[in-house]
C-alpha cells in the first residue's frame, strides 16, 4: 500500500513560499559589521526545509538546487566562513529564482532551470575558493581531531558518525532505528557495512526514566566508499535537534576505531553491533510496519524525507495532471486564522442554537400571552446574528503587514539600480484588511512606491545641496478611518511639479492653456492613460503605463486615490478602501417595480431636480449645474431597460453618484433605506453585465442588483427620452 503526496503538495507550497519570505526578511535584515548568529540560522532552517520537502515530494530540480545554497549557508553559520555583500546577494537572486521554480511546479508546467544552474555554479565556485580544503572535510572538531597523522590509514573508505540527538528526538516523529536502517541500505548498495556502537552515558535511574525520551547517542562506522552528501540526507530532518559529526575513516587512528568495537564486549555496551547479517534477522521482520508508519508520519509532518514505494517520476506526474484543472483557485485557496477568532465564531455559534432552542419552545407553546417573549427572542437572534456575521468576517481579516512584506527587498534593489539612498518605514502593519482586498492592492501599491521611488525621491547629490539628508524617506502607513481603510505611501522628495505637469498635460492635448485647474486636478492629470514626466524612458518608469492602471484597480475594489503635494517637501498617495468586498453598505433606490443598490461610498449627495438646474447640451443629453461642476445625467430605467413609466425631469429624485473621480447624476423613482448587503456574483450565478457589480437576496427574498457606479460612467449617456426633452 502506498500513499498519495500530491494531496499534501498545497501545504509544501504554502509553507515553501513562507519560508522563502522569512529568507529573504532576514537577508535584509542582516547587519554585514555584526552578523546575527540567530538570523543566519533562521535561513538556514528555511532553506534546509524546503530543500528536504523538495526531495519527499520529487522536485529534484528545486532540491538539487537548495543543496548548493544550504551548503554555504551551513558554511557561514558553523563559522568556518565569512559572509559578504556577494553572498546576500546570490542568496536574494536565489529566493526570487526558488519562487519562481515553485510557481512553475504549482502549475504543473516545466520549471525553467536556466537562472538556477547559473546561480548554482556561482555557488559551486564560492564553495570551491576554499584553498586545500572541502566542506566534508571541515566538521566540526570533535574529542578525537587531536589523532597524529601518523596513525592514519589513507587507504580506509568509510565515515565514522558520532549522532548525538536531543532528548525528545522520538517525540518529532523520528527514529534513529530507521536512519540506521538507511544507512545500512546505502552502504550495502556499495557492496559496504556499516558498525552501531551506542553509548549509554546518559542513562538516568530506571525510575527517572521517561518512555518517550532518548537517552542513547551513537557511533557509526560506515564501511563503504560513499560522499559524504548522501549521509547528510539521512540524518537531515534532525541536523537542528541534535549534534552530529562526520569523519572520514581514512583520518582515524586505527587504534580508534579498534576500541569501538573492542568497546562492545563490555557490560556497558551490551547491545549488538549491527551488521548485515543481524540486520537482516532483527529488522526484516519489522519492515513492513515500519513502511506504514513512515506513512502515517507524513500526515503529521508534511515534508519528513521518507522513502515511499511511489517512483519519484509518477509522483511528479501525477502532481502536474492534478494542477492542470484550476491552478489559479489552488493558489488562494487556505488562509491561516488565529485560534481565538476560531473560538470567537465557535461562541457565537453556540448563542445561536441556544437561542433557536428557545424560539423553538416557544413556536410549540406559543399564544398571545408570549409575544412579548417572542419579540425578545427575535431581538436576540437579530443580535447574535449580526456578531456571528462579524466573527465569520474577522476570518478574512488578515494585517496588511502581508502586503508590506515585499516592500524592503523592492525598496532595497531600486535603490541600488537608481543609485540613491533610501530608508523604508512601515507603519500600522497590524491593521487588518480582507484577504481578497489585500491580494488585489498589491499591484497598484508596488506602482507608487516604485513611483515615489524614481520620481519622488531626489538624488543624494541634489538631496544634501537642498539641504536634506542624504538618504530619502518613504513611508508606508495604513490605519482604519470610519468604517474603511486607508493606505498612504508618503515620501520627503521635491514634490509633484505642477507646471510641469500641466505643460505636459496641454502637450498631450488633455487639457488647454485657457484651462484654469486647481493644484487637486492638476495632480489628478497624472492618472491619464500614457501620461508621463519621465524626460527618460527607464527600466522603472518613464512609459506613462501604471498610474491609470492603478486608479483602475482600486475602483474596481470600490475605493478611491486621492493626491496631495507640497513643493521640496514630498507627496502623499492616500489610498481609501473597503474593509471587506463580501459585505456592503448600500442605499436602496426604487425604479419603477425594480430595486437597485448604491454603494454608500459612492453617493455624493441626492437632490430633487428643478428646471432652472437643467441644460440641455446635444438635444437629447442634460446636465445640471452643481455648485462649480456640469454633471451629465441619465435615468437608470433607460440604462437598465426597466419598465417604468416615463416621467419629467423636473421635479425628479436625483443621486450623484461619484466613480473613477467623475460624477453623474442618476435619475430615480423613490429612495428607499440604507442596509448592508452581502454581495454575491453575478457573473458566476449567471453571467457578466454591464454596469452592475454583483446582486443579493432582500429581507423579503427579492433579488436586488448592486450598480458598478464607474461601469455606469464609462457608458455613453444618450439614452433620454424625448419626454425629457421636452420637460426640459
Amino acid at each position: 500500500m502506498s500513499i498519495d503526496l500530491s494531496q499534501f503538495h498545497q501545504v509544501f507550497f504554502e509553507e515553501s513560499f513562507e519560508g522563502l519570505d522569512n529568507m529573504e526578511s532576514g537577508l535584509l535584515a542582516l547587519d554585514l559589521t555584526e552578523v546575527d548568529d540567530e538570523l543566519i540560522n533562521t535561513i538556514f532552517r528555511a532553506a534546509h526545509s524546503i530543500k528536504g520537502g523538495a526531495g519527499t515530494f520529487g522536485f529534484q530540480q528545486v532540491s538539487n538546487f537548495t543543496h548548493v545554497l544550504e551548503t554555504l549557508l551551513d558554511e557561514i553559520r558553523s563559522g568556518d566562513r565569512g559572509i559578504e555583500q556577494d553572498h546576500v546577494d546570490l542568496f536574494l537572486q536565489s529566493v526570487d529564482c526558488l519562487r519562481a521554480l515553485m510557481g512553475d511546479l504549482q502549475a504543473g508546467s516545466e520549471p525553467d532551470m536556466a537562472q538556477a544552474d547559473e546561480l548554482k555554479t556561482s555557488f559551486e565556485k564560492i564553495l570551491a575558493g576554499e584553498a586545500g580544503s572541502s566542506h566534508a572535510d571541515e566538521s566540526v572538531p570533535t574529542a578525537e581531531s587531536n589523532i597524529q597523522v601518523s596513525n592514519v590509514d589513507s587507504n580506509v573508505k568509510g565515515w565514522k558518525i558520532e549522532f548525538i540527538p536531543c532528548e525528545d528526538v522520538l517525540c518529532t516523529g523520528n527514529e534513529p532505528y530507521r536512519m540506521f536502517r538507511e544507512l545500512l541500505d546505502l552502504s550495502e548498495a556499495e557492496s559496504g557495512s556499516i558498525e552501531v556502537i551506542p553509548h549509554l552515558e546518559r542513562l538516568p535511574e530506571f525510575s527517572k526514566m521517561h518512555p518517550e525520551m532518548c537517552y542513547l547517542s551513537w557511533t557509526v562506522l560506515v564501511h563503504a566508499d560513499i560522499e559524504l552528501s548522501d549521509i547528510e540526507e539521512i540524518f537531515e530532518w534532525v541536523v537542528d535537534d541534535c549534534d552530529i559529526r562526520y569523519k572520514r575513516l581514512s583520518e582515524c587512528e586505527s587504534s580508534e576505531i579498534e576500541s569501538h568495537s573492542a568497546g562492545m564486549s563490555s557490560p556497558e555496551a551490551s547491545v549488538e553491533v549491527i551488521e548485515e547479517d543481524s540486520v537482516a534477522v532483527n529488522i526484516e521482520e519489522n519492515l513492513k510496519d515500519d513502511q506504514e508508519d513512515k506513512k502515517e508520519s507524513v500526515s503529521e509532518k508534511v515534508a519528513s524525507p521518507i522513502p515511499v514505494e511511489e517512483p519519484v517520476e509518477s509522483k511528479a506526474a501525477a502532481f502536474k495532471v492534478a494542477n492542470k484543472v484550476n491552478t489559479k483557485a489552488a493558489e488562494n485557496t487556505s488562509i491561516r486564522v488565529s485560534i481565538d477568532k476560531i473560538d470567537g465564531l465557535i461562541n457565537m455559534v453556540g448563542e445561536l442554537v441556544i437561542t433557536q432552542s428557545m424560539l423553538g419552545q416557544l413556536g410549540q407553546e406559543f399564544d398571545v400571552s408570549r409575544i412579548q417573549r417572542l419579540q425578545e427572542g427575535l431581538s436576540q437572534l437579530e443580535q447574535n446574528t449580526r456578531e456571528l456575521q462579524e466573527s465569520v468576517m474577522k476570518i478574512r481579516m488578515l494585517p496588511i503587514s502581508f502586503a508590506f512584506s515585499r516592500f524592503p527587498r523592492l525598496v532595497r534593489d531600486l535603490s541600488k539600480q537608481l543609485d540613491k539612498e533610501v530608508e523604508l518605514v512601515m507603519l500600522g502593519e497590524n491593521t487588518e484588511l480582507d484577504k481578497t482586498v489585500m491580494e488585489k492592492i498589491g499591484d497598484p501599491l508596488v506602482h507608487l512606491v516604485r513611483n515615489s521611488l524614481d520620481h519622488g525621491l531626489e538624488s543624494v547629490a541634489e538631496r544634501e545641496s537642498n539641504g536634506k539628508t542624504s538618504a530619502g524617506t518613504i513611508t508606508l502607513n495604513a490605519y482604519h478611518h470610519g468604517g474603511n481603510i486607508v493606505i498612504e505611501v508618503k515620501d520627503d522628495g521635491a514634490g509633484l511639479n505642477k507646471d510641469r505637469i500641466r505643460n505636459k498635460a496641454i502637450e498631450k492635448g488633455l487639457i488647454t492653456e485657457d484651462d484654469f485647474l486647481s493644484d487637486a486636478q492638476i495632480y489628478d492629470l497624472i492618472f491619464q492613460p500614457g501620461f508621463s514626466t519621465a524626460d527618460v524612458v527607464s527600466d522603472v518608469s518613464g512609459r506613462g503605463v501604471g498610474m491609470d492602471v492603478v486608479r483602475r484597480n482600486i475602483a474596481e475594489l470600490n475605493g478611491s486615490i486621492d493626491v496631495s503635494s507640497t513643493p521640496g517637501e514630498g507627496s502623499i498617495f492616500s489610498i481609501r478602501l473597503p474593509l471587506t468586498l463580501a459585505i456592503l453598505d448600500g442605499q436602496l433606490v426604487k425604479v419603477g417595480e425594480e430595486v437597485y443598490i448604491f454603494p454608500l461610498v459612492s453617493i455624493v449627495e441626492s437632490i430633487q431636480l428643478e428646471k432652472n438646474m437643467l441644460n440641455n447640451i446635444t438635444g437629447n443629453q442634460f446636465v445640471m449645474q452643481l455648485r462649480d461642476d456640469y454633471i451629465p445625467i441619465v435615468c437608470l430605467q433607460d440604462i437598465f431597460n426597466s419598465k417604468a413609466d416615463k416621467k419629467d425631469l423636473e421635479g425628479a429624485m436625483l443621486v450623484v453618484v461619484e466613480g473613477d473621480n467623475e460624477k453623474i447624476g442618476i435619475v430615480v423613482d423613490e429612495l428607499l433605506g440604507q442596509q448592508q448587503v452581502v454581495i454575491k456574483s453575478l457573473e458566476q450565478n449567471y453571467q457578466k453585465v454591464d454596469s452592475i457589480s454583483g446582486a443579493t437576496i432582500l429581507g423579503d427574498g427579492t433579488v436586488a442588483l448592486i450598480v458598478d457606479v464607474s461601469g455606469l460612467n464609462n457608458k455613453p449617456l444618450d439614452k433620454n427620452t424625448d419626454d425629457q426633452t421636452q420637460a426640459a
